[in-house]
C-alpha cells in the first residue's frame, strides 16, 4: 500500500530519541504513516539496541519499537550536525526528545528555541518528572516511576513488592505523547495554531493510578496487596484446580453471585448469606469466600472448570505464560500477526491494535545504525563527497 494513502501522510517527524517512551510514541505516528526520522549518536545509536540481543541479534525493545523509520546519524555536539537537524526541522512537523534533563537545552533544542524560529513546528518534551518543578534536572527510568508513584506498593503479594512486569510508566508516557501530537496536530490543522505537547513519565503513570488515589485519600488506607486478587472485588482471582493448573474468574454483579452460588458451587444459600450480601461484604470476608471457592475447583480439572463457568456466563480463563499467549487463537484467528523486517532477517510482529477500516496497517522494517543517513542527507543537498567527508570526521 502506498503511503501516501495513510492517514498522516505527509506528516514529518524528527525525533531525538533513546529508550522507550519516545520511541513508542513515534512508531505510533509511523504506524500511521508518518515519515518519522529517528536521529541516532554514530557508532551506536539508540542505546536500546543494545539491550538484549535475542531477536536474530537485535534487541526485542528496538525491533517492538522501531519499525517504520528511518535512521540518521548525527553528532549534535559538533555544529554541522546541529545544522543538519536544524535544517530537518524546518521541514517538519514533529520535533520529538527524549533526551536526559537539560541536554536539549545545552543543544539550544529545548521547546522555546526550536519554536521560536519555526511557529508551525509541534515540539513534544517527554521527561522523568517533568520540565519544571524540583525534580526537573533528575534521571528517571521506569521502575523508579513506578516506585515513586505507589505502584510497586500495590503490586505483589502480602510478603512483598514486585516490579510490574513491562515497562508501564515508559508505556504510559509514550501512549500520553501520541495522543498529545495528534491532538496537536488536529488543532493546527483546524485553527493554525501549533501547540506544544509535554509529558512525563512521572505523571503519565501517576494518571493510571486514579482508582488506588481515590481509594486511599477517600478510604482511610491503600489497597492491599493481594496477588491476583483484587483489592476491591470478591471472589476474583486465581485458584489451582485438580490437575494443579491454574484458573481465574471474577464475580462482577449480583446476577453472577447468584449464579455462581447455585450452579457452580451447589449451595444456593450462600446467596442470601449475610456475610456475602454485597460485594462490600464479600470482600470483607474474603477469606471464608476463598476457602469455599477454593475447595470446590479443587475437586475438579481445569478445562471442566472452565467450561461450566463459561455456561453460567462468568468470565474466567487459564493463565498462560508467554509462549502460549504468542500462540493464543485469538491471535490466530484474526489475522493478528505479519511480517516485519529487521537487518538480516524477518520477524513476526503484531498488528497495531486500533484498526482502520479500509486501511492496512504500515509495518516497514526496522532500520540499521544509519541506513538512511546517506538518502537523508541527499535530500538536503549534500554531494556524496560532502557525505563521505562528515562520515570520516565522525559527524554522521
Amino acid at each position: 500500500m502506498s503511503v501516501q494513502r495513510y492517514p498522516l501522510a505527509g506528516v514529518t517527524v524528527v525525533s531525538l530519541e533513546q529508550a522507550v517512551a519516545a520511541p513508542y510514541a513515534t512508531r505510533q505516528l509511523a504506524d500511521l504513516g508518518a515519515r518519522v526520522i529517528k536521529v541516532e549518536r554514530p557508532g551506536g545509536g539508540d542505546f536500546a539496541r543494545r539491550y538484549d540481543t535475542t531477536v536474530h541479534g537485535h534487541s526485542s525493545y528496538f525491533v517492538w519499537l522501531n519499525r517504520s523509520k528511518e535512521s540518521l546519524t548525527l553528532d549534535l555536539k559538533d555544529p554541522r550536525g546541529r545544522g543538519i537537524l536544524h535544517e530537518l526541522l524546518d521541514g517538519a512537523d514533529v520535533f520529538v526528545q527524549n533526551l536526559a534533563p537539560g541536554a536539549v537545552g545545552r543543544l539550544g533544542l529545548d521547546a522555546a528555541a526550536v519554536t521560536s524560529r519555526r511557529p508551525g513546528l509541534i515540539p513534544c518534551t517527554i521527561s522523568g518528572w517533568g520540565t519544571t518543578g524540583p525534580w526537573a534536572d533528575r534521571k528517571a527510568y521506569d521502575l523508579l516511576v513506578q516506585c515513586q508513584t505507589g505502584l510497586v506498593s500495590l503490586t505483589g503479594t502480602p510478603e512483598g513488592t514486585a516490579r510490574t512486569g513491562i515497562s508501564v510508566a515508559d508505556i504510559a508516557a509514550g501512549m500520553y505523547a501520541y495522543s498529545g501530537v495528534l491532538t496537536a496536530l488536529y488543532t493546527r490543522a483546524v485553527t493554525g495554531e501549533a501547540h506544544p505537547v509535554e509529558v512525563s513519565l512521572f505523571e503519565a503513570l501517576a494518571e493510571w493510578m486514579g482508582q488506588p488515589a481515590y481509594y486511599t485519600r477517600h478510604g482511610g488506607a491503600q489497597p492491599p496487596r493481594l496477588g491476583t486478587q483484587h483489592a476491591t472485588i470478591a471472589p476474583y482471582g486465581t485458584y489451582e484446580a485438580a490437575d494443579g493448573k491454574e484458573v481465574l474468574f471474577s464475580i462482577q454483579n449480583e446476577r453472577e453471585w447468584a449464579a455462581l452460588c447455585t450452579e457452580f458451587l451447589g449451595r444456593p444459600e450462600l446467596v442470601g448469606d449475610p456475610r456475602f450480601a454485597t460485594a462490600s461484604d464479600r470482600v470483607a470476608h474474603r477469606e471464608e469466600l476463598n476457602t469455599i471457592v477454593a475447595a470446590r475447583i479443587a475437586r475438579s480439572g481445569s478445562e471442566e472448570i472452565l467450561k461450566d463457568l463459561e455456561a453460567i456466563g462468568i468470565a474466567c480463563a487459564g493463565v498462560n505464560d508467554v509462549a502460549a499467549f504468542l500462540d493464543h487463537p485469538v491471535l490466530a484467528a484474526r489475522g493478528r500477526w505479519t511480517e516485519i523486517a529487521v537487518p538480516g532477517a524477518t520477524v513476526e510482529a503484531l498488528l497495531p491494535p486500533a484498526d482502520l477500516a479500509g486501511l492496512p496497517a504500515r509495518m516497514d522494517p526496522v532500520p540499521a545504525v544509519g541506513e538512511h543517513t546517506g538518502s537523508i542527507l541527499a535530500e538536503l543537498g549534500r554531494t556524496e563527497e560532502e557525505v563521505a567527508a562528515l562520515r570520516a570526521d565522525g559527524v554522521v
